[in-house]
């Protein structure tokens, strides 16, 4: 009998997905104090606050026995710093809920970033848990060259000068060494300087001779203030033609390349081709995250998203180069973007800053990063505050305070079906496809604790996280570097099973089962419960999803216990 419940509510998931079916709007109560249980296995205390009552939400299983390390969809981004840098401090990061480490390699020496993933490493091999590394290219640093008295103080109105002369500056010039913008610049282009507190307007420009010395811009000063030596230079309405990739960058990507870093970060991304140059560079085994950052980048966005493999926004030179009402709807629509296209997308800068120096955020802050999630972005990052700041734990920990409220409101799971409804009425063409939307309806309908989706490239556990599931997404691989990146994506925890040996048949029976036990320790579910399972026969080979499951916790060899359809 409970067999064929099993298979009536796998085949009316089939066909409400054949259907284009929107999501079933149907509530159940459950008590919102179920989510405060916390797990006895992590060392670091993260209490979520008491709540009262009873809340209403869509086919949602409440994960009443899962640790909250693995009960958030939204990934946590940390940047390691010398305020975290040590074993200790990693380890508590990750404790706190970090899923991805970044290495900024705008500082510190390649041996200090060497350092620092044999630490995060040995986290992971003690936790038995996938992390993610990312490797952040510093670009091309535009600044003014220095001047005679170290600065100076321009008026508004007042005409100031760019060339490319080595002698130190005055009130009424300064070296710009960098020629590919002296030569694009043209009357009406605007230059903002020092993080956007001066700006100028292009009045005209004399093209470079071969010597370099006779071209020069000429602007009119519409805000004015104090420049120093070596500020910054943003040039907000051209496309500069120059490589995004600096010898040091190179150099970097070079050395990363030889440690086990699982994604690439490129700065002032301003055109498809630069994500192009990158590929060529790195090769097709690491994943590309193309920071955006400049103007001309929202102009590709499609293209640019449809080429990389991730997507951060950096919300620091974006808005030095736009209008600070114009980034909300921007970050908006890119994240839009990158979850039709089905790309991590992460938003930085700025989360948390003031806990730099102060244990709590501001509301404003909270808010901010409560937008992120409420959007469903993949991740959320912090910069200052877990590399440099007095409080790094108390930052990862505020942030996944954040996403435990966030991901329990009522309005972001219904806003989950929606876009899920939206995803069903784009592709239903592919059988892969089919499987993947089929699984997201079976979960819910089974009260599945989890999906375990297996997968050897990720594209399987991506497809999945692009319809955000009301349960985790087990990504079951062979592969730890697959595992790793996958740790980037919305609802993913990826685990790594081991491969039979050469000589052995592949039993998907014995897989499942596998998969099912490794889940049931991490707190996942207990072995009563069960899970939707998917994977591909030929079992092991890339890209054939064709197969939907309902298994018990216990192993595929157990009877699953699935209730009657309510």
């Amino acid at each position: 009998m409970t067999s064929m419940i099993r298979t009536i509510m796998i085949c009316m998931a089939l066909l409400k997905v054949a259907s284009g079916f929107k999501p079933n709007q149907a509530t159940r109560s459950y008590t919102k104090s179920t989510i405060s249980k916390l797990s006895e296995k992590s060392s670091i205390r993260m209490d979520i606050e008491p709540v009262v009552g009873l809340i209403e939400v869509s086919d949602f299983p409440v994960l009443e026995v899962m640790p909250m390390r693995f009960r958030k969809s939204t990934k946590q981004l940390a940047t390691l710093g010398p305020a975290s840098s040590s074993f200790e401090m990693i380890e508590k990061l990750f404790l706190s809920g970090a899923d991805i480490f970044r290495l900024n390699f705008s500082h510190g020496e390649h041996q200090q970033k060497a350092d620092l993933v044999d630490i995060i490493r040995a986290v992971e091999k003690k936790y038995d848990h996938p992390i993610a590394i990312l490797a952040d290219l510093q670009g091309p640093k535009l600044r003014v060259g220095v001047f005679d008295n170290d600065k100076v103080l321009l008026v508004d109105g007042q005409e100031f000068i760019f060339d490319m002369n080595e002698e130190p500056g005055d009130s009424g010039r300064v070296r710009l060494p960098h020629p590919e913008i002296l030569n694009t610049l043209r009357a009406g282009d605007f230059l903002l300087l020092d993080d956007g507190k001066l700006k100028m307007e292009v009045m005209e420009t004399t093209m470079l001779s071969e010597g370099l010395q006779a071209g020069k811009v000429t602007c009119k000063v519409i805000v004015g203030g104090a420049l120093s030596n070596r500020k910054g230079v943003n040039t907000p309405t051209i496309i500069i033609p120059m490589s995004p990739m600096t010898a040091k960058d190179r150099s970097d990507l070079t050395f990363a390349l030889t440690l086990s870093i699982d994604w690439v970060a490129l700065s002032f991304v301003q055109k498809p081709e630069d994500i192009t140059e990158l590929r060529a560079l790195a090769g097709p085994k690491v994943k590309l995250m193309a920071k955006l950052e400049k103007p001309s980048a929202i102009d590709y966005l499609d293209e640019i998203v449809a080429l990389a493999d991730g997507i951060m926004v950096a919300r620091g030179d974006l808005g030095v180069e736009m209008n600070p009402w114009d980034v909300p709807p921007i970050q908006k629509r890119i994240v839009e973007v990158c979850k039709i296209f089905g790309k991590p997308v992460v938003i930085a800068t700025q989360m948390l800053e003031s806990m730099i120096d102060n244990p709590t955020p501001t509301r404003a802050e909270a808010s901010d990063c409560a937008t992120a999630i409420f959007d469903s972005s993949d991740a959320v990052m912090l910069s200052a505050e877990s590399a440099a700041g007095k409080y790094p734990i108390e930052a990862v920990t505020m942030q996944q305070h954040i996403i435990n409220k966030v991901e329990a409101d009522e309005v972001y799971l219904l806003n989950l079906d929606r876009f899920a409804s939206y995803q069903m009425k784009q592709s239903r063409d592919a059988t892969n496809t089919a499987i993947t939307l089929a699984a997201r309806q079976v979960s819910s309908i089974s009260k599945s604790k989890a999906i375990i989706a297996f997968t050897s490239s990720g594209s399987t556990a991506l497809r999945m996280s692009k319809l955000r599931p009301s349960v985790p997404i087990i990504a079951a691989t062979y592969d730890i570097d697959t595992a790793r990146w996958l740790a980037m994506a919305w609802g993913v925890y990826p685990i790594v099973i081991e491969k039979p040996k050469t000589d052995q048949v592949y039993s998907l029976s014995d897989e499942i089962t596998k998969a099912c036990k490794k889940a049931v320790a991490l707190g996942f579910a207990d072995p009563s419960d069960v899970f939707t399972v998917t994977a591909g026969l030929p079992f092991g080979l890339s890209g054939t999803t064709n197969l939907l499951r309902v298994v018990s916790a216990a192993g595929a060899d157990k009877k699953p216990k699935v209730d009657s359809v309510e």
